[in-house]
């Protein structure tokens, strides 16, 4: 191997390194924003949810989770466009629930 093979070589394993350590960066950064986002989330939960309609959605959450996060889209953007006048209470919740959930089919078993 001659030096030129080399130093080839090391640039294309300098080269290497070095995109892997953006890539880990730019996947760092993702997480942050993320989080970031997460905790804007839940802000703006606490700060138009009663209690108990907060533990209501959270357990919604560790069941169906994109269910939930739909529920809590729909909430701020009624937050963000003025619509609520006061906190909403585990009733209202349990309603607007009802009205978001997607309607349950029946399925019949005919054996012959």
């Amino acid at each position: 191997m001659g030096d030129d093979e080399l130093n080839e070589l090391r640039r294309r394993r300098m080269a290497q390194l070095q995109q892997q350590a953006g890539d880990q960066q730019g996947m760092q950064e993702e997480l942050e924003r993320q989080q970031r986002q997460k905790s804007q989330i839940q802000m703006i939960l606490m700060q138009i949810l009663e209690p108990d309609a907060r533990e209501r959605l959270n357990t919604i959450k560790l069941t169906k989770p994109d269910f939930a996060s739909a529920v809590e889209q729909q909430l701020i953007q009624l937050a963000q466009s003025g619509r609520l006048a006061k906190k909403i209470s585990d009733s209202q919740l349990k309603e607007l629930l009802r009205q978001l959930a997607p309607a349950k089919r029946d399925y019949s078993i005919t054996r012959k």
